[in-house]
Formats: C-alpha cells, sequence, structure tokens
C-alpha cells in the first residue's frame, strides 16, 4: 500500500505487545522471516531506491501518497469485517481500537497530503496496483479466500474467527514492510542534514510508534492463529505472501521517468541457475555503430573512380559511388526506424504487458534484418579484406567499463553465467570462382564464457591508427 495507516499505540492493546525479540515464536515473525526475500526485493525496486536516496521526483512521490485514501478505506472495512468474525472479547477490542486509528487517519488525510502539495478537492486515479491489493484485502475480510469455503450464515463462531485470522494475515506485512524500510533509510539519512526531501517521510515510519502499531497488528495475528490447525496455517501463509508480492506491484507500478541503476537481488545459486546475460553491441558495448566503421573502411579502400582495377579481384563500387550508395541507406535507416519506433510505441501510457513487449521486439527484430539485407545486397562491404576487418575489431572504442563488466563476470568462478552479444561478425562465402570471396555481414551470438580470449580491448587510437588513411 502506499502509506499504512499510523495505528493506536501499544499500549491501548488488550494484547501485551512484546518487544520484537520476545516474540520470535509467533507466526508472524516466522513468517516475516520466510519471506525475507520479498522484503528485500522491495528494498530495491527503483522507486524505493529512488525515494531513499532522496531523489525521487516530487511527482512520483505524490502519485503515490495518493493512493492513501483508498488503501485506509479498505483497511477500515476490513477491520469492521474482523471485527465482526472475532470471538473472543479481547481479539474485538483490539480490532476496534485499530479501526479507530484507521479511520482517524482517514480524517486528517487533507491535511496530510496538503503537506505534499496536492490538492484534496482533486479526485485522484486509482492505479492497478492499488485495485488490486485492495479487492484481495476486502475478498479476504469477506471470507472468500481461494480455496476455502466461506463461512455462511449457519457457521460457528470458530469458523468465523478463522475469517478474521486471515484478515489480519493479508493485512500484516504492510505495517512489517514500512516499518522496516523506513528503519533501512534511515540509517542512510544524515539526522543532522535535512536536505533529503523525503527526510520527514523516513523519521514518521521509523518512529518508536510505528514500530509499537507494527508490533501490535503481528501480536493480533498471532493469538488469533493459536487454535488454528496446520492447514490453516498454511493459508494464512499464502495470504501473508500475497500481500508480499501485492506491495511490491504497487512500488513497481509508481510512474518512475527517471532512469535508476538496482542490483539483481535472486540469490544466485552456480549448482541450480545459470545467469545468462543478453547485451547489445552497437552504441551498448562501443561508441558508434560498428556497421558505419566498416562502411568508413570500404570507402576509404576502394578505388578511385578513374583508377582501373585488376581482373583478378571483385569488381568493386568506386569511393565516390560508395559514399553515395551508404549515405541513401544511413537516411533510409534511420527514417524507418523512427517510423518503426512510432508505430510501436503507444500515444498514451499504458500498464506492462508482457505479450505486448514480446510482440514489439519481433516487430524490432524484424526492422533490424531487413535493413541488414539491404547493407548485404546493396555491395557496399563488398571485396573488404577479413584482416582489415578484423584490425577494426581489435581497435573498436567500447563504452567506458564495458570490458571489466564482462570479464568481471567470467573470471567469477562462483558465477554460473552465459553472455551473449550480437556481433556483426563478417562470414566468407565463395561465389563462383573459388579464389573470389563475398563478405556478408551478419548477426552472430557472440558466447564469452567459451571466449574468454575475445573479449575486446577498448582502444582510443580509433580508425586512423588501424592504417586505413586519413
Amino acid at each position: 500500500m502506499a502509506i499504512p495507516p499510523k495505528l493506536v499505540s501499544s499500549s491501548s492493546s488488550s494484547f501485551p505487545t512484546t518487544a520484537r525479540g520476545s516474540s520470535e515464536e509467533g507466526l508472524a515473525n516466522k513468517l516475516w522471516i520466510k519471506f525475507r526475500r520479498e522484503s528485500i526485493f522491495a528494498m530495491y525496486t527503483p522507486f524505493v531506491v529512488c525515494l531513499a536516496a532522496g531523489n525521487l521526483k516530487i511527482e512520483t512521490f505524490r502519485h503515490c501518497i495518493s493512493q492513501d485514501f483508498h488503501f485506509l478505506k479498505a483497511f477500515a472495512h476490513a477491520y469492521k469485517l474482523a471485527e465482526e468474525c472475532a470471538d473472543d472479547d479481547d481479539a474485538k477490542l483490539a480490532i476496534t481500537k485499530l479501526r479507530k486509528g484507521v479511520l482517524e487517519e482517514l480524517k486528517m488525510h487533507n491535511s496530510f497530503v496538503l503537506e505534499w502539495g496536492i490538492d484534496p478537492s482533486k479526485e485522484e486515479t486509482i492505479n492497478s496496483a492499488t485495485v488490486r491489493y485492495t479487492d484481495f484485502l476486502l475478498a479476504t475480510a469477506s471470507g472468500k479466500v481461494e480455496g476455502v469455503e466461506g463461512p455462511d450464515k449457519h457457521a460457528t463462531p470458530f469458523e468465523r474467527t478463522k475469517v478474521a485470522a486471515y484478515t489480519l494475515g493479508a493485512m500484516t506485512p504492510c505495517m512489517r514492510l514500512y516499518a522496516f524500510l523506513a528503519k533501512e533509510f534511515q540509517a542512510l539519512v544524515d539526522s543532522e542534514d535535512g536536505s533529503h526531501p523525503y527526510k520527514k517521510w523516513i523519521d514518521n515510519y521509523s518512529s518508536e510508534g510505528i514500530e509499537a502499531s507494527a508490533l501490535q497488528t503481528e501480536d493480533l495475528l498471532d493469538n488469533l492463529s493459536i487454535p488454528l490447525t496446520s492447514e490453516e496455517l498454511d493459508i494464512i501463509e499464502k495470504l501473508y505472501h500475497q500481500a508480499m508480492k501485492l506491495e511490491i506491484e504497487f512500488f513497481n507500478v509508481q510512474p518512475l521517468s527517471q532512469s535508476t541503476v538496482v542490483p539483481l537481488t535472486k540469490e544466485h545459486k552456480p549448482v541450480e541457475d545459470r545467469l545468462v546475460i543478453f547485451s547489445d553491441f552497437d552504441l551498448t558495448c562501443t561508441i558508434f555503430y560498428s556497421s558505419a566503421i566498416l562502411a568508413d573502411i570500404a570507402i576509404v579502400m576502394a578505388p578511385k573512380s578513374d583508377q582501373a582495377q585488376p581482373e583478378n579481384q571483385i569488381a568493386r563500387m568506386s569511393s565516390a559511388e560508395l559514399r553515395k550508395a551508404w549515405v541513401l541507406l544511413s537516411g533510409q535507416y534511420t527514417e524507418e526506424y523512427e517510423q518503426c519506433i512510432e508505430s510501436i510505441l503507444p500515444p498514451e501510457k499504458v500498464e506492462f504487458n508482457y505479450e505486448v513487449l514480446c510482440k514489439a521486439l519481433e516487430q524490432l527484430s524484424d526492422f533490424e534484418r531487413k535493413a541488414n539485407a539491404r547493407v548485404v545486397e546493396s555491395g557496399v562491404l563488398k571485396g573488404l579484406n577479413l584482416e582489415d576487418i578484423k584490425r577494426a575489431g581489435e581497435r573498436l572504442i567500447l563504452q567506458d567499463g564495458c570490458t571489466s563488466f564482462f570479464q568481471k563476470i567470467v573470471k567469477n568462478e562462483n558465477l554460473n553465467a552465459n553472455i551473449h552479444v550480437p556481433l556483426s561478425q563478417p562470414t566468407m562465402v565463395p561465389c563462383g570462382d573459388e579464389s573470389k570471396m563475398l563478405l556478408r555481414l551478419r548477426l552472430r551470438q557472440w558466447n564469452l564464457k567459451s571466449s574468454r580470449n575475445k573479449v575486446l580491448k577498448k582502444n582510443h587510437q580509433g580508425l586512423v591508427s588501424a592504417g586505413y588513411g586519413t
């Protein structure tokens, strides 16, 4: 959820709220430990990283907290339903106080968002992740749990109490996750430095009051789950896990337009896992398009228009003809590339769709294949010397850190990884007389795992030092 409700302090709870270390045997703590991977994953989502760093754009933060109203309403209603289901008087009282805390938050919502520059009179659009979590929570609180038959009007008090426990299982991760994230952030922020734009938010959610509220919710879950069977505890575990995943989804759907660098978070087990890294080559690894360098070589090495060509060589265009042909090819590529991208990109912002992404990549791949085919058919690279191409490749200027990035991966014995980089690689193809060869350009996967000695060395001398003229 966007911002969890600031629940009432632990002193008002009917259940004893213990220190974190003394409740290690409780269900809530066991589930938090079991799904620690999800909490770490949440911490390294781009949105959360930018928030912690203090460079999150204010518009993105405002969008996030604008979802509070929807979450608070769902929490209040879920607590009401849980209160109706609870059989124990102490549990009812604890849930009632939790619900009152949420209702107080709803009353203060307008003033809270106003502090962050949001006009409370304007209704904010509810985003898809908010809908998914609130629908999930309210369905659970209504007894609509997947694989479980909900209580009817003839249900026993104990059967109805299970629904209250399930509801807390779907709510508890929110409080614990936000308390955890805020404390992690606080360790990164200088307490005397007031320049961090979200320091107030971090201080609030790393406070003792929020920690006490998280503990109170966890204690309530622990007590409600005591009489449950192992099968029913498994259901709570699934609900807890689902809530964690929906929280991560909420972070991931925030409208983040800024570039962010985040680490890979999945634990790598070399025996079980293989990490496959695909990287583009031109303009990702290189500073310039490799095909443009090959074209420059062809133009430099081509005969002049008034220069006679030996009979035993492949007929080649003159340098002037090559230059003209390459300009036309480049212009056509640029124009059609822009048209391709324009046809792929939607006219307005849409939700992420994996199938649509795959289709878009297929369109882009098809465009590149056709563009490469035009280069081959044009003959602009005909007659290039293989040794010249190799020398150009060896002196190709790479982006800063490119070589070291790949070398670290392939030299790490504790990492089971394959790296695939599509390269423009020349292939010799017979053309009539065996003494004549036609150079074609095609993409081939370059596996650095099996070709460590082929990692290109960065060289700033460029094409001129390779001996292709001035």
